[in-house]
C-alpha cells in the first residue's frame, strides 16, 4: 500500500466512486470531492500527496478551462503537490494544454487501470526522487550547478523558454525541431537540467551514426557471446538511461525497419538484451530531436505515424538565427568571452564593424556557424582586435531558405554548401555542420549527393 493521501475530484458520481474502488488498496486515505470548490479545503485540512483532477465540470462544456482554472489554484497553495488530469473527449491537445499548465500527467476516460496506476506511482516516485535531490543539496553546497543554456532575450526565445520551464518538470516525450546549428542537443540539456531527473547523467544517442547491425545491441544491451566479439555483457542505452533522460538525436534518420523495435521498447517501458529472453524494465524521460519534417515522412511511409505520435507528446522548434538577429550580439559576445580565454587572448575585442557584419549575414549552419567563425577569428587575429576582414564568412555563399519547400531540402543545401566551402573534403565538412564523419556519409546517401 502506497501511504499517504489522493484526491479525486469529479462531478461524476460513478467515477469517483470507481477510482475509490480502485486506489483504496494503494493509498492510506481516499477523498472524493464532487465540487471542485471544496478543493481548497481539503488542502487545508489534511496533507494530499496527489490529486486526480477532472477538465470540465459543468453539463455540456468540454473546453478543459475549469480544470485547468482549478490546477492553477492547486499550484498556488502546493506548488509541489502532483496533479494528474481526467478528460472524457479523447482531446490530446487540451491534455497537452494541461501539461503545459503544469499537471504532471494525463489520462483519458474511460481510464486502464494499469495504466492509471503506473502514471500514479510514477508522478509519486517523481516527487520522492525531487525531495532526495534537494536533501542531497542542501547537504553538498559546493556541488558546481550545471550552466544553463543561453537562450537569448528575442521575444520568441522567451515564449520558448516559458513552454520548456513548464514541460521540463514533468515526464513527457519531448520531439526538438529545428535547422542544423540551431542547439537542439543544448536545449535537451537545459531541459533535462531543470528536470527532476537532473541528479543523473542524460544519455546521447546520435541516431544518425548507429548502424542497422549494430542498433539493437547499441540501444538495448547484448549478453556474453550473443554476436562474435561480445566478450562481456553489457548495458545499452536505455538501460543507462533508466532513472534519467535519454536523448535521441536526429531521429528522423533512423530506418523504417528498425522504428518499430524503438517504438516497442518506448510503448512497453521494458528492453530485451541481445542474447536474452529476460525483460528489463525501464524508467526514461525521452526527448528527441530532428532537422527534418518528420509529416511529411509519415505521409511518404518514411517514418511511422505512430512512433511520430509516440515521441511527440510535446514539440518544441527552434526558431533559425536569422529569423531572431536581435540574439546574436549576445552569442558574440558570449562566445568572444569564451574563446579569448580557452586560448589565452585577453584584451582581444571585436570591432563594431566586424560586429555589424556578423549581424547581416544569414547564418545557413546557424549558432554552430556563428560560434565556429567567432573561433577562427580568435585563433587568428593578429593585433587585439577582431575587425570584419578577419571574420571568414562568405554572403554571397550563403544558403537561400526564401523559397525552401520543407526542412530537409534545407539540410540538403547546407551540406552542398559545408562541402564546397572545405572544397571536397567531408571531414572538415563534417566538422563543420558539426556532425560525426558517418552520419555525413548517411545523409550524403540519402540526398543522393
Amino acid at each position: 500500500m502506497q501511504t499517504g493521501t489522493v484526491l479525486i475530484v469529479d462531478d461524476n458520481k460513478s467515477v469517483l466512486t470507481s477510482l475509490e474502488l480502485l486506489l483504496e488498496d494503494e493509498f492510506e486515505r481516499v477523498e472524493t470531492a464532487s465540487n471542485p470548490n471544496s478543493i481548497l479545503s481539503v488542502l487545508d485540512t489534511m496533507p494530499v500527496d496527489l490529486v486526480i483532477l477532472d477538465m470540465n465540470f459543468s453539463a455540456g462544456v468540454n473546453t478543459g478551462n475549469e480544470g485547468l482554472f482549478w490546477l492553477r489554484r492547486i499550484q498556488e497553495i502546493a506548488p509541489e503537490l502532483p496533479v494528474i488530469m481526467l478528460t472524457a473527449y479523447g482531446d490530446v491537445e487540451l491534455a497537452v494544454k494541461a501539461l503545459k499548465s503544469g499537471a504532471v500527467d494525463f489520462i483519458l476516460k474511460p481510464w486502464d487501470n494499469e495504466v492509471l496506476l503506473e502514471k500514479i506511482h510514477a508522478a509519486l516516485q517523481a516527487v520522492e526522487r525531487e525531495k532526495v535531490k534537494q536533501k542531497t543539496d542542501r547537504n553538498r553546497p559546493d556541488r558546481p550547478a550545471e550552466p544553463a543554456m543561453i537562450i537569448g532575450h528575442s521575444a520568441v526565445m522567451m515564449k520558448l523558454i516559458k513552454v520548456v520551464t513548464k514541460v521540463a518538470k514533468t515526464d513527457a516525450n519531448i520531439l526538438i525541431t529545428g535547422e542544423n546549428g540551431t542547439g537542439k542537443e543544448m536545449l535537451a540539456r537545459e531541459i533535462h537540467r531543470l528536470s527532476l531527473r537532473s541528479r543523473r547523467e542524460m544519455i546521447n544517442v546520435d541516431m544518425g551514426a548507429v548502424s542497422e547491425s549494430l542498433f539493437e545491441s547499441e540501444l538495448f544491451g547484448h549478453e556474453k557471446g550473443a554476436f562474435t566479439d561480445a566478450r562481456e555483457s553489457r548495458p545499452g542505452k536505455f538501460e543507462a538511461a533508466s532513472g534519467s533522460t535519454l536523448f535521441l538525436d536526429e531521429i528522423g534518420n533512423l530506418p523504417v525497419g528498425l522504428q518499430a523495435k524503438l517504438l516497442a521498447a518506448l510503448q512497453n517501458r521494458e528492453v530485451t538484451r541481445l542474447g536474452s529472453n529476460r525483460k528489463i524494465p525501464i524508467d526514461i524521460r525521452l526527448i528527441a530531436a530532428t532537422n527534418r519534417d518528420l509529416p511529411e515522412l509519415v505521409k511518404q511511409s518514411l517514418f511511422r505515424e505512430d512512433l511520430y505520435y509516440r515521441i511527440n507528446t510535446i514539440q518544441i522548434e527552434i526558431p533559425p538565427l536569422r529569423n531572431r538577429r536581435e540574439d546574436i550580439p549576445l552569442f558574440i559576445d558570449y562566445f568572444l568571452k569564451k574563446y579569448t580565454a580557452l586560448y589565452n587572448q585577453p584584451g582581444l575585442t571585436i570591432h563594431p564593424q566586424a560586429a555589424a557584419k556578423l549581424e547581416r549575414y544569414n547564418w545557413p549552419g546557424n549558432i554552430r556557424e556563428l560560434q565556429h567563425t567567432i573561433e577562427k577569428a580568435v585563433i587568428l587575429a593578429e593585433k587585439n582586435v577582431i575587425r570584419a576582414a578577419d571574420l571568414f564568412i562568405r554572403p554571397g555563399k550563403s544558403v537561400s531558405f526564401s523559397d525552401t519547400p520543407n526542412l530537409g531540402e534545407v539540410e540538403r543545401k547546407t551540406i552542398e554548401a559545408a562541402i564546397t566551402q572545405n572544397d571536397g573534403n567531408l571531414t572538415a565538412a563534417a566538422e563543420q555542420l558539426g556532425v560525426s564523419r558517418q552520419t555525413l556519409y548517411n545523409k550524403l546517401k540519402r540526398f543522393n549527393l
